[in-house]
């Protein structure tokens, strides 16, 4: 929970037939000092798709659906620009359509899905994988014209009511407030989080779209768990028939690696298992379901945090088989999944064009950063001592423990040989003494004016920056993560790779910056704030 940076802490686990485990800790409301109780709702964001899945499945039961038709068919005014053909409903429930990710500064309304005749696709239907909510915010609307009756009665006279989830509501509300424990945020929004800092409570705001409208407690999921470990079938009857079960965990498109994509449902194998989960993500809150078709066991676990407890419900699914097999318990898992490179790795000075450095030593304790010229041409001074810490938070990329570095995580590239040698800091880069490529590089002038900070009312992605580094544009989210920006025709960018529909433009410039970034159509404006 630390590590997470989670106030509170939900879980449960059941086997086939019946709950194993709840189990809470930490805080439901920090300042109140009120903990968590097992009937506290958290929401569960994304696990809610499986759910709209699910009742349209029951309505290609009935004949009234089609996944191949397309979604035209059931929504004759959807619309998007595409060269492709029809999209169909498989390609939205396997999110390989081709669409952007979402709008979210319109949270919750139609007009969402109605906006995408303004957007254009990036790759043919069923080609890629590329997460979309607002495809299962379409989704949502074609269950409704189809049953010709609101998502929320759908799913809960169809799923909740047969399956006893007494406890579980299909839409967030203001009037659900008081029975949902209190989600927090960092209290940066600008910035990759460091659990040493003070949490925030989140923006609150009401939901009711299929892509991620669900709250529930953990022994409420902990039943569609044990329905969909039975493979469909609940107390009191089949949800889904057999041949439509398979539709829902078919591994219908490959997601990464060895993570395929069913209906609203992720599948991989573990250790000779067949698995599926997902996870799911909302504004203060973060959750993972994962269950074991061939164990017989699954997991939930809630956080009302920002950080996804992945790894907390895999430790708890390993120790389930652990006391069922009646085999020694797992060791407590590390602070990284991957191990860290050796600090040498990386040691050595890194020089930027207009000359700053950043010195690296490999110590027995890590990587640390000694003093001399920082990220802004500077002295550093540390925080009592010479040299500063660096934390490694994922691959080549670590926080470092001084002021001076808040904004961005240090990241370090790698040569075809897998030496590391160049480093970057936002729009900051240094090359190393081992670096032998070009140093110098020619941009368009235009592109100067898109550097900068840009905010907007989204409360999923609440800002981001641009910087111009070694001859070109990068995106850099809040935690951290960066994405490519490439140019396209006319002054438009593409974000991510070559299948991506996301979209970037800038335009009303004035004395030489422009003040507003347009991310797939949706506004963002140049803030004071580096």
């Amino acid at each position: 929970m630390r590590r997470l940076h989670a106030p509170g802490l939900a879980l449960a686990i059941t086997d086939r037939d019946r709950l194993l485990r709840v189990a809470t800790f930490g805080y439901a409301d920090l300042e109140a000092k009120l903990p968590v109780r097992p009937e506290h709702l958290f929401e569960i964001g994304s696990i809610s798709k499986s759910f709209t899945a699910i009742a349209l499945l029951q309505e290609h039961d009935a004949g009234r659906f089609d996944p191949h038709a397309p979604i035209t068919e059931y929504l004759p005014w959807f619309e998007v620009r595409s060269k492709f053909a029809p999209i169909t409903g498989h390609d939205l429930l396997t999110h390989s359509a081709g669409l952007p990710d979402s709008q979210n500064d319109i949270p919750s309304s139609l007009y969402t899905v109605f906006d995408l005749r303004h957007h254009v696709t990036g790759s043919p239907p069923g080609a890629h994988y590329s997460y979309s909510n607002v495809g299962w915010q379409t989704l949502s609307a074609a269950l409704e014209a189809i049953a010709g009756r609101p998502y929320a009665d759908i799913i809960r006279s169809r799923i909740f009511e047969p399956l006893g989830m007494t406890r579980t509501e299909a839409t967030i509300t203001h009037d659900l407030r008081r029975r949902l424990a209190v989600g927090y945020e960092p209290l940066y929004d600008d910035r990759p989080d460091d659990p040493r800092r003070p949490l925030a409570r989140a923006t609150w705001l009401e939901y009711a779209l299929g892509d991620g409208s669900i709250s529930s407690t953990p022994g409420d999921l902990a039943i569609y768990v044990r329905m969909l470990l039975n493979r469909g079938a609940g107390p009191r009857g089949r949800l889904l028939s057999p041949a439509s079960f398979e539709l829902l965990t078919r591994r219908a498109i490959r997601e990464e690696d060895e993570t395929f994509y069913g209906y609203g449902l992720r599948l991989w194998d573990e250790a000779g298992h067949h698995l599926f989960g997902h996870t799911g993500g909302m504004v203060g809150y973060s959750s993972r379901m994962i269950g074991d078709f061939d164990a017989g066991l699954g997991v939930v676990v809630f956080v009302n945090g920002a950080e996804t407890p992945t790894r907390i419900a895999a430790y708890a699914l390993a120790v389930a088989r652990a006391a069922r097999a009646g085999t020694p318990f797992p060791p407590e898992p590390p602070a990284r999944e991957q191990p860290v490179p050796p600090p040498g790795d990386y040691a050595g000075t890194y020089t930027s064009p207009d000359g700053k450095m950043l010195t690296f030593i490999a110590t027995g304790n890590g990587l640390v950063l000694t003093r001399g010229d920082g990220p802004t041409g500077g002295e550093l001074k540390p925080r009592g001592d010479r040299r500063i810490g660096l934390e490694p938070v994922d691959d080549d990329q670590f926080r470092v423990d001084h002021p001076d570095f808040d904004l961005f995580l240090l990241r370090f590239g790698r040569n075809a040989e897998g030496k590391a040698v160049e480093a970057f800091f936002g729009p900051d880069w240094y090359a190393g003494e081992r670096y032998a490529g070009p140093r110098t590089f020619d941009v368009p002038e235009e592109w100067t004016t898109y550097t900068g900070h840009y905010r907007s009312v989204d409360p999923w992605l609440s800002n981001f920056r641009i910087v111009l580094r070694k001859g070109a544009l990068a995106f850099i989210a809040p935690d951290g993560e960066e994405r490519t920006v490439t140019p396209l025709r006319g002054g438009e960018f593409r974000l991510d790779d070559e299948a991506s529909a996301e979209r970037l433009r800038f335009d009303s410039p004035i004395d030489g910056r422009t003040l507003r970034a347009l991310l797939s159509e949706q506004p963002y404006y140049r803030t004071f704030t580096p």
